[in-house]
C-alpha cells in the first residue's frame, strides 16, 4: 500500500488536471491520484492545517502549534503528508520551514472535482 500511495504521489499537476469526475468516469491511474490527495485532506487537523495555509500567503511551522493546538512533531507529520500530496511546498529559513500552498495543484484538484 505504502508503495502504491508514492507511486501515485508522484504523477504530476497535469495528470490530475486532466481528470474530471464530472467529464467522464475516472481511469484507474486518475482515481489513484485523486483519491491519494483527498487521503490527504480527510483528517481534520490536516484540513485545518491547509486552511491555516491557504488563508495566508505562507505560514512557518511555529505558527501553527497554537491555532491546530498540536505539538511540533504532530505537525511535521501532518505537513510531511499534505506536502508529499503536493499540496503544500516547504522552504527552510534557518531552522524553520515556511509553508506555501501550492495554488496550481490545489486548483487541480477543484477541477478534478468538478469545479471551476
Amino acid at each position: 500500500m505504502r508503495a502504491l500511495k508514492s507511486e501515485a504521489l508522484s504523477v504530476g499537476t497535469e495528470e490530475i488536471c486532466r481528470a474530471s469526475l464530472t467529464a467522464a468516469p475516472l481511469s484507474e491511474p486518475d482515481a489513484t491520484e485523486l483519491a491519494a490527495v483527498l487521503a490527504a485532506i480527510s483528517d481534520p487537523t490536516r484540513l485545518r492545517l491547509l486552511s491555516i495555509v491557504a488563508s495566508r500567503e505562507e505560514v512557518c511551522s511555529c505558527d501553527l502549534e497554537m491555532p491546530l493546538d498540536r505539538s511540533q512533531p504532530t505537525i511535521s507529520h501532518h505537513t510531511r503528508v499534505l506536502s508529499e500530496a503536493g499540496l503544500i511546498t516547504a522552504e527552510k529559513r534557518g531552522r524553520w520551514t515556511w509553508w506555501r500552498v501550492d495554488s496550481e495543484r490545489l486548483g487541480a484538484v477543484r477541477r478534478a472535482l468538478g469545479g471551476s
